[in-house]
């Protein structure tokens, strides 16, 4: 066993297990049976998992009958949250240190994908961001965002959908964000990040899909957590009317991984606005490509 794996198991399964109740406008969906929180869904892994939206995610699928991996770079925080998380749910924990920043750590994390058959959910989570323009952003801290919000989910991914498609079974979460969409809001390497997350999502969903590999992209607005103190921006100076508790983004983005949602926004209450905009988008994309140049870029135009 690696020096970087903690495992916490208690095999003591007398105690009952505290039920996940999120609140949709569909009632039904509101209600979760004893069976379905003790049902073994197989093992989760969950990087950026020791804080934030990654540490709600694996109390979150704990509960929801999970195994966890949770995979960060600070161990004593891992140890925490795994304890807590054994203790309240009775599911096994693993924790793996590791700075998905640095090839080796990178490593380490993918040959656990590679090598256990027992994962069927990958949550890519981990990642940095800020809300500084170009001319104040240091390029190498830059390139490691790129790092940490490109290069790590892509190559867990790539690690992780082999096994799935061989067993027929899997689903990838990857948290992305409304930036995604709208990179004129913060930082535009951020924005560009988040662009690839969702972008690589649909992508996968469209080669995936039909091998029995279900991806979901989670579009997070504006949410009370440590990023934007680590950006520079505390939260308290954000407008309160555009700030979701996390706990509550974490909740809705697992009501739409339940529905199969490709793309879920917790923050659009409008619905209709994201349909229309993918309608026009995939509407565009039979038009894009063409022997001529159009007319408007032509000399006689």
């Amino acid at each position: 066993m690696s020096e970087n794996t903690t495992f916490y198991v208690i095999p003591d399964i007398g105690r009952g297990h505290k039920m996940l109740s999120i609140a949709t406008d569909n009632p039904k969906e509101n209600i979760m049976t004893q069976s379905q929180a003790t049902t073994q869904r197989g093992t989760a892994l969950i990087t950026g998992a020791s804080s934030g939206i990654g540490a709600l995610y694996a109390d979150r699928l704990a509960r929801l009958g999970y195994d966890l991996i949770l995979v960060a770079r600070n161990r004593e925080r891992l140890n925490a949250l795994a304890q807590r998380i054994s203790n309240d749910t009775r599911r096994t924990v693993e924790v793996l240190e590791a700075d998905l920043g640095q090839a080796q750590s990178l490593a380490l994390v993918e040959d656990k994908l590679r090598s256990d058959a027992s994962i069927t959910l990958l949550v890519n989570n981990a990642g940095i961001g800020t809300h500084t323009p170009l001319l104040q952003s240091n390029v190498d801290h830059m390139t490691d965002m790129i790092a940490l919000n490109v290069t790590a989910p892509t190559r867990l991914t790539y690690a992780v959908v082999p096994g799935f498609v061989a067993r027929g079974q899997g689903a990838i979460i990857n948290i992305s964000s409304i930036v995604g969409v709208a990179p004129e809001i913060l930082n535009g390497v951020y924005g560009g990040s988040k662009a690839f997350v969702l972008a690589f999502s649909q992508s996968l969903h469209h080669e995936l899909a039909a091998k029995g590999v279900q991806v979901q992209a989670v579009l997070p607005g504006a949410t009370a957590t440590d990023f934007w103190a680590i950006g520079g921006l505390p939260v308290e100076h954000l407008d309160p009317a555009i700030v979701m508790p996390a706990d509550q983004m974490v909740d809705a983005a697992l009501v739409g991984f339940q529905r199969g949602e490709l793309v879920t926004i917790p923050s659009l209450h409008e619905e209709d606005a994201w349909t229309r905009f993918e309608t026009a988008r995939q509407g565009l994309a039979s038009k894009l490509s063409a022997n001529v140049p159009a007319a408007r870029y032509t000399a006689a135009h």
